[in-house]
């Protein structure tokens, strides 16, 4: 993804999430690529690399408004923002610099319609609900795209220690960032069967990589961040299909 600027990282884990993705950028070559460690939400259960990145990775930058705003003087037009978490940065943003807000042409991973547990909101939604409740009806106005739960949470684009993406990031001669994205699932996978490409998909979706099918919807949330279907609520655009076949192909593709 030769156009990326810059990663600000959600649900943070005392800025360790944001010195783990400097780590990656550069082991990738990247080193031109910004990065900002966002908000920080108290979350602990997703973290699972504690030691991995280098003591001499330093601290990111924590001015989130300040290098959004200057990472988009020097882009003429909407600017892509793929987010993979909860909505805490984009919320900041809009009340630090609403300005930006309308720049911002929105790919967000979240929300569903028929979540797999009806008592409660999809996961990025459940963390920050206050976020997803103030910018659904402020991006509604800017035609974001949502990939919801929906169509993400589906074991034909899961990774497990039988693909073949976790078997090539194993091989002798990986690449030293395959070895730590190896790294990061068999730590995972401690935990869980394995990963669900959720925000892969969406990332696929905000290039424009035509295998996620949208559908325009009114939607609201609820108290609790919960969307349902309502005549009455923001129009956004929903997922509702995946070419999953396609999407792994795709994503094999991408990190070759």
């Amino acid at each position: 993804m030769p156009e990326l600027r810059l990663v600000v990282t959600c649900d943070e884990y005392g800025g360790e999430r944001a010195r783990l993705v400097r780590y990656l950028l550069d082991l990738a070559g990247r080193p031109d690529v910004r990065v900002v460690a966002g908000s920080d939400l108290g979350n602990s259960r997703m973290w699972v690399m504690d030691g991995v990145c280098p003591a001499e990775v330093p601290r990111q930058d924590t001015d989130v408004v300040g290098v959004i705003d200057e990472v988009c003087s020097g882009i003429e037009g909407r600017i892509r923002w793929v987010g993979m978490g909860p909505l805490s940065n984009l919320a900041r943003l809009q009340r630090e610099a609403p300005v930006l807000i309308p720049r911002m042409a929105v790919t967000q991973m979240g929300g569903a319609i028929k979540y797999r547990d009806p008592s409660r909101a999809e996961h990025n939604f459940r963390v920050d609900t206050e976020a997803a409740i103030r910018m659904v009806p402020e991006l509604g106005r800017w035609n974001p795209r949502f990939v919801l739960s929906d169509v993400t949470f589906n074991p034909a684009m899961e990774i497990t220690r039988e693909s073949a993406l976790y078997q090539r990031w194993g091989r002798p001669d990986a690449r030293p960032w395959e070895r730590v994205l190896r790294e990061h699932f068999d730590r995972w996978m401690v935990k869980y069967p394995g990963s669900m490409q959720h925000d892969a998909l969406t990332l696929a979706a905000a290039m424009l990589w035509p295998g996620v099918r949208f559908v325009r919807e009114h939607v609201a949330l609820d108290g609790i961040g919960r969307m349902s279907p309502t005549a009455d609520g923001e129009e956004i655009a929903l997922s509702i299909s995946a070419d999953y076949a396609a999407f792994m192909t795709w994503l094999e593709n991408a990190l070759h």
